[in-house]
């Protein structure tokens, strides 16, 4: 019998544990991959740029950390040889195809809106049915259509597709006479290039999220205060300047069992939602205590930068942002190397920004959009059909059941797109789930309860993140994740070897390897 041909796109930490699940599960994985490197995000960056999380919580589960990477934080760098050794060390390369655009995608077999179950018939790969995949070698602008069995969608949200503000006609970047761009472009620029661009010149950057923040700080760090670099921002976040507050790892704040125990969960039973209705309390008195940890270590009233909401709530929308060696951040603005103006909008004049809060006008040189990405639109746009398309732009959170499966697209599962604190640690699971549904470990359930399931993590989304659920964060649930992707793979979602360490000791992605 031939092996079931699965094209995966994107090379990132999503499509490079996805080959390795489909080749040790017998499949074929054909992988493309636009640029010339495995890596995803991480083969362009600022200089700056180090991990937001510690990497024991950023380590594939069964390829460790190398012992010559002794920082907490790896840089940029430490982080794009490590993924490039995991490719290496499981033989990922040779099923890759670099330097290919992936077109579009079509779906050659039949379809009905009407479907009870998925596909059709609930299989992966039911009797009849195929993808094209057209893929342009941009090195010799050849195109050539491969035809599989299914198709593993790893584009990852952070890059490619820049989300950028819409303005009225006669007050965007058009009437600019300086330089506007997004951070994309920047971030594309090797080191020195980007120094020597941004020297000597007014900087406005538009974000205060970890891109925005970096750009900034490496503003401030060529031109100091002669040359401010100002932020131009909507809202505060929270924001982490130490991650062992009273010398505990806020991992174990996120990810324990007993933490949440505190919280409400989607799907959870009586009894579950008993206990965390009765401990809630618990749980406010610690985040509350955290808080004033953070306002206070980072004199955050000092410079207005207070958010109006809870942490909680910035977790839950994976905007919690780690900000290292704080000192030096508190410095440049007090020195005046970086100012931070916040406004609900603004919009460009010939020699800068106008902010419309108070009129005041910010001469600039360079405008750069830290703005993010539009990971929807570049989801939607690599389908042919536009059914499909509108099925992923229908909603304000693209419906992925498990977070992975569009219940009524056939034979294509998402991998990537959901992120959490650690995004490998979702991915690397995720995968696991989609390779144990391609060899049959188990069925899924019909579309109609498939989608009340999207529904029930919908909602939750809208309770614990308010207006930033379409992120699609999965972040302080991994853990409740995961037990239903081990519940639906038959295996224990109790990974450690005693009730007192699977309450309290925190879960990382070494304790779901495959036994």
């Amino acid at each position: 019998m031939n092996k079931k041909q699965i094209a995966i796109i994107g090379t990132g930490v999503a499509g490079l544990t996805a080959c390795k699940h489909c080749l040790s599960k017998g499949f074929n994985p054909i992988v493309f991959e636009l640029e010339s490197q495995v890596g995803g995000v991480w083969t362009k960056t600022i200089r700056t740029t180090r991990l937001q999380a510690p990497k024991d919580m950023y380590q594939f589960s069964d390829f460790p950390w190398p012992t010559s990477v002794t920082d907490t934080f790896p840089t940029q760098q430490q982080v794009l040889d490590y993924i490039r050794s995991y490719a290496t060390h499981f033989n990922l390369i040779p099923h890759i195809h670099f330097n290919s655009r992936v077109k579009g995608i079509s779906y050659d077999g039949p379809y009905s809106n009407t479907w009870s179950m998925w596909n059709g018939t609930g299989e992966p790969f039911p009797s009849q049915g195929k993808w094209n995949v057209t893929v342009e070698n941009t090195p010799t602008a050849t195109t050539k259509v491969y035809r599989v069995d299914f198709v593993i969608l790893c584009l990852g949200r952070f890059k490619d597709v820049p989300n950028i503000p819409q303005f009225p006609l006669g007050k965007g970047p058009e009437v600019f006479q300086g330089h506007a761009m997004h951070s994309m472009k920047y971030s594309a620029m090797d080191n020195h290039k980007a120094a020597e661009f941004v020297k000597g010149k007014k900087v406005v950057v538009v974000g205060f999220g970890k891109t925005g923040l970096d750009i900034a700080r490496e503003c401030a760090s060529v031109n100091g205060p002669e040359h401010p670099c100002t932020i131009v921002y909507r809202r505060d976040h929270w924001k982490l300047g130490n991650w062992f507050p009273w010398g505990i790892p806020v991992s174990n704040f996120i990810f324990s069992r007993f933490r949440e125990l505190l919280v409400h969960k989607p799907g959870e039973g009586f009894l579950l939602s008993l206990v965390a209705t009765l401990l809630s309390p618990i749980s406010w008195v610690i985040w509350k205590l955290l808080e004033i940890y953070i306002k206070t270590s980072l004199q955050l009233a000092k410079f207005d930068m207070v958010p109006q909401h809870s942490i909680t709530q910035d977790l839950h929308s994976g905007l919690v942002m780690y900000l290292p060696n704080p000192k030096n951040f508190v410095d440049t603005i007090e020195n005046g190397s970086i100012k931070l103006k916040k406004s609900s909008s603004f919009s460009f004049y010939d020699k800068g920004v106008l902010i419309t809060k108070d009129n005041t006008k910010i001469e600039a040189d360079i405008v750069i959009f830290a703005t993010g990405f539009n990971g929807k639109k570049k989801l939607k746009d690599i389908f042919e059909s536009p059914t499909f398309g509108h099925l992923i732009e229908s909603s304000s959170r693209v419906g992925l059941y498990r977070e992975c499966i569009p219940p009524r697209i056939p034979q294509v599962a998402v991998v990537g797109f959901s992120d959490g604190v650690s995004s490998l640690f979702v991915s690397e699971s995720t995968s696991r789930w989609v390779t144990g549904l391609l060899e049959g470990k188990f069925k899924l359930p019909s579309i109609v309860d498939m989608e009340k399931d999207i529904t029930r993590w919908d909602e939750y989304m809208k309770q614990v993140s308010g207006e930033c659920h379409h992120l699609s964060t999965l972040c302080g649930a991994e853990i409740w994740y995961n037990d239903q992707i081990c519940k639906d793979m038959g295996v224990s979602p109790m990974r450690k070897k005693s009730l007192i360490s699977n309450l309290f000791q925190p879960y990382g992605s070494s304790d779901y390897v495959e036994k």
